[in-house]
């Protein structure tokens, strides 16, 4: 019974419109003398290059789940601007295999310093890129 009320959730999700909405961080630093890097971080699932992102959480603003992801996912602490500086459309697969269409905003983050305990710590590999090389990636 717990299985069918799942993938019934699942089959809701791939159904509904608008695709659901999730709040990422482009997480950045400027440094003297060097080109603008952008932090990407690995998925857990594919190890593809990505930044930061997360569902809405009850009781929190968009920028404020963007930089809760950039701590949780990369140990990113820094401060996160309120607007959106646009979006991105993709295809989460769920745990049941199923695809949902999801739409992105992304916030852009500066970043103060990186702490060195998060909870996500050891699943994912972080590294900065020059934007142009972030952008390829």
């Amino acid at each position: 019974m717990q299985l069918l009320h799942r993938v019934l959730a699942d089959v809701q999700l791939m159904l509904r419109r608008p695709p659901r909405l999730q709040y990422a961080a482009l997480c950045y630093r400027v440094r003297t003398g060097h080109p603008l890097e952008i932090l990407l971080i690995t998925s857990r699932d594919t190890g593809r290059w990505v930044i930061p992102k997360g569902w809405p959480m009850k009781g929190k603003r968009a920028h404020e789940v963007a930089a809760r992801e950039a701590f949780e996912e990369a140990g990113v602490k820094g401060s996160c601007e309120r607007a959106p500086i646009g979006h991105y459309l993709y295809r989460k697969k769920l745990d049941s295999g199923l695809k949902v269409s999801c739409t992105v905003r992304v916030f852009a983050m500066k970043v103060a310093g990186l702490r060195g305990n998060f909870p996500e710590k050891g699943e994912r590999k972080l590294v900065w890129f020059e934007y142009r090389e972030a952008a390829r990636r």
